[in-house]
């Protein structure tokens, strides 16, 4: 199953995590992946509060400074996949009694590194055996 996701800046942090239970389909336990169809976009699990959500827009911010890297030559936005080579482009997620078993503050964000932009995640769920 794929997601879109619209975002709306440079550096944006995106809470999809109604759209993947969504997308989840009626299996009792296993476990769903999602993926980030993208080299300048990651997909990370966190806590989605305002604050943190700005204090991780900021760090993402600090993983790589705007120089003059190679593939600067290309289209300008060496930065955008540097910093998401750090933060990585899937997350997995256990299925129990069909639906996420995410802890009571996590939430899956995806976070934009190049936007604004229109992103795809690709969501895979395999039910235990």
């Amino acid at each position: 199953m794929s997601i879109r996701v619209e975002t709306d800046d440079s550096i944006d942090i995106v809470d999809v995590t109604d759209q993947v239970a969504a997308a989840v389909p009626d299996i009792e336990d296993g476990v769903c992946t999602v993926f980030v169809n993208h080299t300048t976009a990651a997909v990370s699990i966190n806590e989605a509060e305002p604050q943190l959500l700005t204090d991780i827009k900021q760090f993402v911010e600090t993983l790589s400074a705007s120089d003059d890297w190679a593939h600067d030559a290309l289209d300008g936005n060496a930065d955008a996949h540097l910093r998401t080579s750090l933060l990585g482009r899937s997350i997995s997620v256990p299925i129990r009694n069909g639906e996420l078993a995410l802890g009571t503050w996590q939430s899956i964000l995806l976070i934009e590194c190049d936007g604004p932009r229109t992103r795809s995640l690709t969501v895979t769920t395999v039910p235990a055996v």
